[in-house]
């Protein structure tokens, strides 16, 4: 599958790449916590990446890739500000 963007309430959330649709099920059922960590009430959809969306995928593929990193390892890359689920 191409670069796919996960919404937010219709706000882009991240953007990745899944093999194919049940992939991108799965990560949908299992990121659920990632997803919604701002809005828990959220609802979540998904799209085609944007150009500037793949870029940004495609950078952070390329940077994993540099230091090594196996292709099928890397997933996607957040797109919101620096926020994430965890709680340090």
């Amino acid at each position: 599958m191409l670069p796919t963007t996960i919404l937010i309430d219709e706000d882009p959330r991240c953007v990745v790449r899944p093999i194919d649709t049940k992939d991108l099920n799965r990560f949908l059922r299992n990121g659920k916590a990632f997803l919604l960590a701002e809005r828990p009430a959220g609802k979540v959809s998904h799209r085609a990446a944007t150009e500037a969306e793949q870029l940004r995928w495609r950078e952070a593929f390329a940077l994993h890739k540099a230091w090594g990193g196996e292709d099928e390892a890397f997933f996607g890359v957040p797109l919101q500000g620096e926020t994430s689920a965890r709680q340090d």
